[in-house]
C-alpha cells in the first residue's frame, strides 16, 4: 500500500515503511501542484499485520476498483492505494475548463489494477449515468468519474443567476455513460463559512 504523507492512522508490528517521491522527482512535483504531498509513504507487510488510514477532513472514505478502467479524481481526493495502482497528475487540456472551473484545472488519474481509497468531504453519493445522461454540479462537490464520462465546464445562464444564485459563474457538466462520485460538502465553502465566525483582532 502507498499513501500521501501523514495518511497512516495506525499499524501493527511487522510493517516496513519507505518514504520517497514514488515515480521520480517530476511526478512528485506534479503531485504538489495537485495539492498532495511531494513524497509518498509505501507500507509493506513483512508478516501478518494490519494498517489503517484516516482522512484529513470530516467525512468518509470509499474504495474504488481501478481494475475496471482509469478513474479521474479531483486534487486532494486521493488517500491510499495498492502498489499495483498508479497515481498520475494530469492538466485539463481545455483552457476554459482549466481556468474557469477552479478545482478542475489540475486533476489526478488512477490507473492499473487494484483498489484505491478516496477522501470524501461529507457523505459520498455514487451515481451511474446512462449514455447521454447529464448532471450539472458545483465543481467543489465533484470527487471523481470513470474515463467514459465526458467532463466539461459551462457558464451559468442569466445575469440574475450569476449575481444572486450563489453558485458562481460556472458549473461542472458530466455526461454519461459511466460512474460518478460526488460529495455533499464543498470544503472551500465550508472553510469560508467557518472563517466568518473567527473573530478578527482590532487595534
Amino acid at each position: 500500500m502507498f499513501t500521501q504523507s501523514g495518511g497512516m492512522f495506525y499499524q501493527t508490528e511487522g510493517i516496513k515503511m519507505d518514504t520517497n517521491t514514488k515515480g521520480g522527482l517530476l511526478k512528485g512535483i506534479g503531485r504538489m501542484f495537485a495539492g498532495e504531498s511531494m513524497f509518498m509513504a509505501t507500507y509493506t507487510a513483512m508478516q501478518d499485520a494490519r494498517i489503517a488510514f484516516a482522512s484529513t477532513v470530516p467525512g468518509s472514505i470509499i474504495p474504488i476498483n481501478v481494475s475496471e478502467g482509469r478513474f479521474t479524481i479531483q486534487k486532494g481526493a486521493f488517500l491510499a492505494a495498492e502498489s499495483s495502482v498508479e497515481l498520475k497528475t494530469i492538466f485539463n487540456k481545455k483552457m476554459g475548463t482549466g481556468f474557469f472551473g477552479g478545482e478542475g484545472f489540475i486533476l489526478q488519474e488512477l490507473r492499473g489494477r487494484g483498489t484505491a481509497f478516496l477522501e470524501i468531504d461529507g457523505d459520498a453519493i455514487e451515481m451511474n449515468l446512462a449514455p447521454g445522461e447529464v448532471i450539472k454540479i458545483d465543481t467543489g462537490n465533484l470527487v471523481g468519474f470513470e474515463d467514459s464520462v465526458r467532463y466539461e465546464v459551462e457558464l451559468v445562464k442569466g445575469i440574475g443567476n450569476i449575481l444572486f444564485g450563489g453558485e458562481g459563474l460556472f458549473l461542472t457538466k458530466l455526461t454519461g455513460p459511466g460512474k460518478v462520485v460526488l460529495q455533499t460538502m464543498n470544503m472551500n465553502e465550508f472553510a469560508l463559512r467557518v472563517g466568518s465566525y473567527i473573530p478578527t483582532s482590532s487595534n
